[in-house]
């Protein structure tokens, strides 16, 4: 079992989740920030002020990646660090900032990838509608443009958007993250905007750069029907794939959306797409991002049906939902780990024109004590190594698979969920923000080294 000579592999976080400072050096409000200070919209209260306080301990996170020995770090951008009110006023002091990190991480060897948006909108932004004003995909575009401007000289490839599904279905459906707006009018707008934005940005950059590569990186799951024979699962399937999986993949690749939404959205789409969208929304890529957590099972529940997952809000009809296997992650999460490879191969079939593949988050949530100054986390070293065998055959049956990026780097602000979900590769105190590397951090940095062969083997001789 080995990987391609050239294979990256690296380790992702995300803004909000990580920097704090979160009223320093002229960073603006964000969405998260509002909803964050909404009593009960997240556990205990938490909120991003401080989280791991990354902003101030740049060089002492850099160290940890570089004993990792990983080869690249994927990191977001705070767009309310850079433009505080979503305008093109300038923060200076924000634009320094990333300016630092990414020279500290070319002198450590390590290569940026960053994202331009993960969730942070400008809250000035979101008091004009956010994600449901068409306005917010434009001000997207001037803003890729000015990340080209002041970095593209030292970063070649970039992402644009984290996870587009959850930031306008959580945010603008559900209302579970935020903004926290509960109208399905709003997450279909949002859907189209967003997909709208991807591609604006991207012609935005190419008009600065045109050398830089660029994608966006996408949630995406299996969905696993209990009986395919029952037209009613079936089609709710079917319209979840639509919804999650292939909305803004087809939008970018052939500038449709997937017909049976297009017909049970009806009028409510007709309203947001304007004459010539077509052409805007699709744009040629350099790869595609995947993150992969778990697949989804859809089924019929009986009453016994302790825990239901159906893949998450949607806007149909059907209310089947899928009883979880056991065993599950912290998150509640069913471990399918040869999804990866099924969903990845599925890529290659539906879309052989994208012809580089990076798995951007993979990781599972669990909390370990720490004793005696280690973390002896077994279950995330098994959850990783389970799935990276699975990337191995994907490699293998020809997936043109050139990265990985554990999720996280380190323990950190799991948005709705607080602090209590800890997905990190090293233990954050978040009293004292001491960092320890766990086990799974000790076994990953061998797999590293290794460039992945012999796995099992490094996962056994590890073991304590």
């Amino acid at each position: 079992m080995t990987f391609p000579k050239n294979f990256t592999w690296g380790a992702a976080t995300a803004s909000y989740q990580i920097e704090g400072a979160a009223h320093e050096d002229g960073r603006g409000p964000s969405i998260w920030d509002t909803f964050a200070a909404t009593p009960g919209k997240v556990f205990n209260g938490d909120n991003g002020d401080v989280a791991c306080d990354h902003y101030h301990r740049v060089p002492q996170d850099i160290e940890i990646m570089k004993d990792l020995g990983i080869d690249s770090y994927r990191f977001s951008i705070a767009w309310p660090r850079l433009a505080p009110q979503g305008d093109s006023q300038r923060e200076q002091r924000g634009y320094d900032f990333y300016s630092r990190l990414i020279d500290q991480l070319l002198e450590a060897g390590i290569k940026p990838l960053p994202t331009m948006y993960h969730w942070d909108l400008p809250q000035a932004l979101q008091d004009k509608g956010g994600w449901a004003n068409r306005d917010t995909a434009y001000r997207f575009a001037v803003y890729a443009a000015d990340l080209a401007e002041a970095y593209s000289d030292r970063v070649d490839k970039w992402i644009t958007f984290n996870e587009p599904w959850c930031f306008t279905w959580l945010g603008y459906m559900s209302g579970v993250h935020a903004p926290g707006v509960k109208d399905m009018d709003q997450a279909i707008a949002a859907a189209h905007h967003s997909a709208l934005a991807h591609a604006e940005g991207i012609r935005a950059v190419r008009a600065i750069n045109p050398n830089v590569l660029l994608g966006q990186t996408l949630n995406m799951t299996n969905y696993i029907v209990s009986d395919p024979s029952d037209a009613n699962l079936m089609e709710l399937a079917s319209l979840q794939d639509s919804h999650i999986n292939r909305w803004w993949i087809d939008a970018e690749q052939t500038g449709h959306y997937p017909e049976n939404l297009v017909e049970y959205y009806g009028p409510r789409l007709d309203r947001v797409l304007l004459p010539g969208d077509e052409k805007l929304l699709k744009i040629d890529t350099d790869f595609l991002g995947i993150n992969y957590y778990s697949d989804s099972f859809i089924s019929t529940p009986g009453p016994d049906d302790k825990a239901a997952m159906d893949g998450g809000p949607h806007p149909f009809p059907q209310r089947a939902s899928g009883k979880v296997p056991e065993p599950t992650t912290d998150m509640g999460w069913p471990i399918t780990p040869e999804g990866i490879k099924n969903l990845l191969l599925r890529i290659k079939r539906d879309w052989p024109q994208i012809e580089s593949l990076a798995v951007t988050e993979n990781g599972a949530a669990y909390d370990y004590p720490v004793e005696n100054g280690e973390v002896n986390d077994h279950l995330r070293v098994e959850y990783i190594a389970a799935h990276l065998e699975q990337l191995s055959q994907a490699i293998d049956q020809g997936v043109p698979l050139d990265s990985y990026f554990a999720w996280s780097l380190m323990d950190n602000y799991e948005w709705a969920e607080g602090y209590r979900k800890r997905f990190g590769l090293v233990h954050v105190d978040f009293e004292t923000q001491a960092r320890i590397p766990k086990l799974s951090a000790k076994v990953y940095k061998e797999i590293v080294a290794a460039n992945g062969s012999n796995i099992r083997g490094i996962v056994e001789s590890i073991r304590v």
